[in-house]
């Protein structure tokens, strides 16, 4: 009886390394990260008279083919990706949306994406490089360390004086989990994403039609 109990034990432990692990020995996947979110509620029509346009972000980033691997416990690994592949426009899509709905102020702005140089009637134009938007998730025996880093370089373009106003923004977050998903990538890449643009949002502010360095 005591032998039974002890290989009860022994199989459910190894069953239990297999889950936490992947299982995914020898594989290489590529999985799609989808980080779209609803719309922003309309704007009220008394919202101040600030036109603001977000152009197209570059992508400068040194590896293109992928936003974050996994590493798996017994071999293989799993690549991940945005749904569409292209994390800069995803990133210039949520920055749009953060403004329109809590920007300068803790206000919502009047805020539209648009292509590079068609913004004829803006107030600001705010273009950006995305240098780095990468996670890592590396798995042990019964955890996966996860690992996010954001870097990007934002302008914002004044209309009425010409000046610019330029701010770096670098974010980095890591979490252990036991049971490992892929929301969990996504979640975390989101919230570093989150991060950046609200020391942006902390670091300038806008002034009679102009953003300005807050100091």
């Amino acid at each position: 009886m005591k032998r039974m109990i002890m290989r009860m034990v022994l199989v459910c432990g190894v069953a239990l390394m297999v889950s936490a692990s992947g299982g995914c020995a020898g594989k290489s996947e590529l999985r799609y990260l989808d980080f779209q979110t609803k719309p922003p509620a309309a704007q009220s029509a008394d919202m101040e008279p600030v036109t603001i346009v977000i152009e197209p972000f570059e992508d400068r980033r040194a590896d293109k083919a992928r936003i974050g691997t996994r590493t798996h416990l017994w071999g293989g690994v799993t690549h991940f990706d945005v749904v569409g592949g292209r994390p800069a426009d995803m990133i210039s899509q949520t920055l749009m949306n953060r403004l329109k709905t809590r920007g300068w102020g803790n206000r919502g702005w009047n805020v539209r994406l648009g292509q590079t140089g068609s913004a004829t009637d803006a107030d600001i134009v705010i273009s950006g490089q995305v240098q780095e938007f990468s996670a890592g998730a590396k798995s042990r025996a019964f955890s996966t360390v996860i690992d996010a880093k954001s870097r990007l370089t934002i302008q914002a373009k004044n209309a009425d004086d010409k000046s610019t106003t330029t701010r770096s923004i670098e974010g980095a977050r890591s979490r252990t989990v036991f049971w490992f998903g892929e929301q969990d990538v996504q979640e975390l890449l989101a919230a570093t994403l989150d991060d950046g643009i609200e020391r942006l949002i902390a670091d300038t502010m806008l002034v009679q039609k102009a953003v300005r360095p807050a100091r």
